[in-house]
Order: structure tokens, then C-alpha cells, then sequence
């Protein structure tokens, strides 16, 4: 099979923070020799959870309200993950993830292999929904989601 041409390379995202940094290993991979989306999913998902771990409470993955492959992931690649906070409710948090993947044939150019938009919501010991914290951090995020949309 003819190796899959890379879509034009990316600049990294300067409006993101960088929560997480992975090397795909032979494991990983499938059939067909790229790495398993399910892999990457579970990657996406610990990356998301970042942000909204940092509030204190334990928070919980409720949905994943969008995922899309765009590029296959390869061993060697080193995988970058950057998250931003979408929407903050009473209980829950949206985070956009992006994935690049800094191709090991061709390292400083990156290339946007994933993108999603992950749903946590804040739990009690017993499992149900509780109320974020008002804080600082959960401020500076309301303002900058207020601040970014038109």
C-alpha cells in the first residue's frame, strides 16, 4: 500500500495550553500498521481531563461530543496534545483537544493527526453531579471564553 500523503504542516496552537507529550509504540498499532484510534482515543481523553483536574473536585468523562481522525498516527511519532476550556456550566466542563504529530522522518514539522471536544462533569463521593468551585481559575476561564467569542 502507497504511504497516505501528510496534509500541509501545522503551526502549533499559541491559544492552547500543551497538557500532554506521547511516543506511540509497535503495541499500539493495528493491521494495517498505523496506530489503533482507540489508543489515541484513550490519549484524548486523559489529555481533555487535564484542565478540568486542576478545579479540585473529582471530574469524570460524561461524553464525547466530537472526535476527528484526520491523519493516521505512525510509531515514532511524537504526539503533542493541546487543550483550552469551551464552555464551563454548573457542573461540567468542555475542552477542545487538538493532536500533532511531529512525524519521526520529518521532526519540527507538525502535522494535525486528531481533533475533539470532551465533556467532564464535577462528582461527589457517591458518584452524582456537584457544583464547580467558584474560584480563580474558573474565572480567568469564563472571561476567556467571554473574551473569544464574537
Amino acid at each position: 500500500m502507497p504511504p497516505r500523503p501528510d496534509l500541509p504542516p501545522h503551526s502549533l496552537p499559541a491559544d492552547k495550553d500543551l497538557v500532554l507529550k506521547v511516543i506511540p509504540m509497535p503495541a499500539d498499532v493495528n493491521a494495517n500498521g498505523d496506530i489503533f484510534g482507540g489508543w489515541v482515543m484513550a490519549q484524548v481523553d486523559l489529555a481533555g481531563s487535564v484542565l478540568p483536574s486542576r478545579l479540585g473536585p473529582r471530574m469524570v468523562t460524561v461524553a464525547v461530543n466530537e472526535f476527528v481522525f484526520k491523519q493516521p498516527v505512525r510509531v515514532g511519532d511524537i504526539l503533542s496534545f493541546y487543550s483550552s476550556v469551551q464552555r464551563i456550566g454548573r457542573t461540567s466542563v468542555t475542552v477542545d483537544v487538538e493532536v500533532y504529530a511531529e512525524r519521526f522522518h520529518a521532526q519540527g514539522r507538525f502535522v494535525k493527526v486528531t481533533e475533539a471536544l470532551l465533556t467532564y462533569v464535577a462528582i461527589d463521593a457517591e458518584g452524582k453531579p456537584q457544583a464547580l468551585p467558584e474560584n480563580a481559575q474558573i474565572a480567568a476561564w469564563r472571561l476567556g471564553i467571554k473574551e473569544s467569542t464574537p
